[in-house]
This record gives structure tokens, C-alpha cells and sequence, in this order.
């Protein structure tokens, strides 16, 4: 299969948002950042990023600038999948400054794009092969906001009444 790069339309902050994600995730660079040239419609002006190229952890990116047609909602988000809770808080905190929480660990950024915290033990939580167990999993979670992975066993072990 070809590779994939996503491309994210910002309205200006196409190079802003490009550093913010590169200083949160580990092994992240930015590349190649292509420049409007004269004669550009506004809100663009020459100079000014068209696009930038970054990598965050080995996955590609492309940031463009394409004005403020199109926003971003949450029907497309990125899926952040962290080894233990430690990661999970760390990437929550970073993702959420400027922007805001939603439910079952997903977020929005300052930019307004979408992303689901999940520490992988949520997973196998979720998918237990004793059904109660998934299930007080389950309800535990669609309580929360950012996921404590602690808080959902304490929920799927749980004795029912």
C-alpha cells in the first residue's frame, strides 16, 4: 500500500501548530516548510508557510495553511496508543493546554484537532472475556474525561450488588 501522510488545514497556524506537536511527542522533526509567493489572495501574503513537513515519532505529517474555509471537528481524530498511564497523563496534559476535554479520553487541542488518549490496557479491558467484567469496565470509562486506567479495573473487579 502507498504511504499515507495526513494533512491538517490550519488557517495561519500551519507552523505553530507544527513545533507545538514536535515539543510533545518523542523522536519528532520538522522538515521541509514551503513558502506563499507574490500575489497571494489574503489572508495570505508572500512569505507566509504554505506548508510544513513534520514527523511525530516516525508517522508524517504535512501542516497547511489553507485558510479559514474548512475547521476541524471530530469526526476525524488521531488515536494515541500509550504503554501505561504515566504516558497517557503526559500526552492528556501537553494535548489539552489551550484546548479542551471531552469524553472516554478524547480531546481537542488548541487548534481544535481531535485526539483519543488510550492507554492500551483499555483494550483489553474493554474486550474481557468475562462480559461483566468488560461491562463495569465499560461504564466506568463513559464516566470519564481523561482515562485512569487504576479507576477502571477498581470498577471491572468490582463485586456487583
Amino acid at each position: 500500500m502507498p504511504k499515507q501522510i495526513p494533512c491538517l488545514w490550519f488557517d495561519g497556524q500551519a507552523e505553530e501548530a507544527a513545533a507545538h506537536y514536535t515539543s510533545i511527542f518523542p523522536h519528532s522533526s520538522i522538515g521541509e516548510v514551503t513558502r506563499y509567493g507574490p500575489d497571494m489572495p489574503p489572508p495570505m501574503k508572500e512569505g507566509d508557510a504554505l506548508t510544513v513537513s513534520f514527523t511525530l515519532d516516525g508517522q508524517e505529517y504535512v501542516a497547511l495553511n489553507g485558510g479559514p474555509q474548512f475547521q476541524f471537528n471530530e469526526s476525524i481524530s488521531f488515536q494515541i496508543m500509550c504503554r501505561d498511564q504515566e504516558e497517557a497523563d503526559h500526552y492528556w496534559t501537553r494535548l489539552t493546554e489551550g484546548g479542551e476535554e471531552s469524553q472516554c479520553g478524547w480531546l481537542k487541542d488548541k487548534f481544535g484537532v481531535s485526539w483519543q488518549v488510550v492507554p492500551v490496557e483499555l483494550t483489553s479491558l474493554l474486550s474481557d472475556p468475562d462480559p461483566g467484567r468488560a461491562q463495569r469496565a465499560t461504564q466506568a470509562m463513559l464516566q470519564m474525561r481523561r482515562i485512569d486506567i487504576a479507576e477502571i479495573k477498581r470498577a471491572a473487579d468490582s463485586v456487583p450488588v
